[in-house]
């Protein structure tokens, strides 16, 4: 029996994904067989896709940064983990297949009652935005802050959780776009109409306590001089640095170094670049912490996910094409379940 996932063949546009057909064997000792429901379409995909992700493998391989899905089959000396439990996983390559195969400690099991779109949803986008702002920006209610990219999938959670925590929240998105910052608390910004800078100036003179940029460095560079004394600024996004179909390594590289410029002033701010994976590879304890707290604000209806929509992961050429683009409000999600 053969299953089948979505390969990025080589470096370059959408059309380098292509479906292929793998082997369906039983999990070796120590691992376990997922059978996966849904995977996640984020930016950090694309990245992958034109070779500039430094925790992707060799071409070819498998995208997809977070799955949910059925524990399948297990190997021998596997303990905790049983066959028809559903589970999630960080996997930062791998998701966009019907089947992966991870080890157990990868696997956090997901409570019953929940829709497994939404949970796919909390993964990468709902974790890294508690973590930007609980355990790096560490905000208080009052607080106010900015962000760059507010329509995205990070910058939904963001607003969502950032309502939760009750901050005053300014949020850069075009105009079709402004309705949704501010149904999830937002003030929107039409970056096409307003300069951000001078809007956030006008209203909050004395400067906000963080701003979350996803844009890249010359975004990231222009937001810092509105923090006050003691802010944070912290970087997570390069959207910037693909244009057209083309990668500028140039602006990417910025975003990843300017931090460490910025620190070296010293003004009393903080600046840093968070990646979910550099974290979770260091130490996953957070992680296996955190996504079981969203898990609880899924299930108590405190957060909702907004899901932009939901493709068989055989057309994951095409959600690429959406998201790069700019033509995604919310989390694009892929169906890999066998029909």
């Amino acid at each position: 029996m053969n299953y089948r996932s979505v390969v990025i063949t080589r470096n370059g546009p959408p059309d380098v994904l292509q479906v292929m057909e793998t082997p369906l064997r039983a999990p070796v000792a120590g691992e376990v067989r997922v059978k996966i429901l849904y995977t996640g379409v984020g930016f950090t995909d694309i990245i992958m896709r034109y070779g500039n992700y430094r925790f992707a493998p060799p071409i070819p391989f498998v995208p997809g940064y977070e799955i949910v899905g059925i524990v399948d089959a297990v190997g021998v000396e596997v303990a905790g983990i049983a066959v028809g439990q559903q589970v999630a996983a960080l996997t930062v390559y791998g998701g966009y297949a019907e089947y992966i195969y991870l080890l157990p400690s990868k696997l956090v099991p997901v409570p019953d009652g929940l829709d497994p779109v939404e949970v796919v949803s909390l993964i990468l986008n709902y974790v890294t935005a508690y973590q930007m702002l609980h355990r790096i920006a560490r905000v208080q209610a009052g607080q106010t802050v900015l962000l760059t990219g507010a329509s995205g999938g990070v910058g939904n959670a963001i607003l969502q959780l950032g309502s939760l925590a009750g901050l005053k929240m300014y949020g850069t998105a075009s105009k079709q776009k402004s309705e949704l910052v501010a149904q999830l608390g937002g003030v929107p910004i039409d970056y096409n109409s307003e300069d951000p800078m001078k809007f956030i100036r006008a209203r909050e003179p004395s400067g906000v306590d963080a701003v979350f940029d996803a844009l890249g460095w010359h975004s990231a560079w222009r937001s810092y001089w509105l923090l006050r004394k003691g802010g944070w600024l912290v970087g997570y996004g390069v959207t910037t640095s693909i244009r057209n179909g083309r990668v500028d390594n140039n602006s990417a590289l910025m975003s990843y170094i300017l931090p460490a410029v910025l620190n070296v002033v010293p003004d009393g701010r903080h600046a840093t670049f968070y990646g979910i994976t550099r974290v979770y590879r260091k130490d996953s304890a957070p992680f296996m912490e955190d996504l079981p707290k969203l898990f609880q604000l899924l299930a108590e209806q405190k957060i909702q996910p907004v899901i932009a929509e939901i493709l068989p992961f055989t057309e994951a050429a095409h959600a690429h094409e959406m998201l790069e683009n700019g033509k995604v409000h919310g989390k694009l999600v892929l169906k890999c379940a066998v029909s």
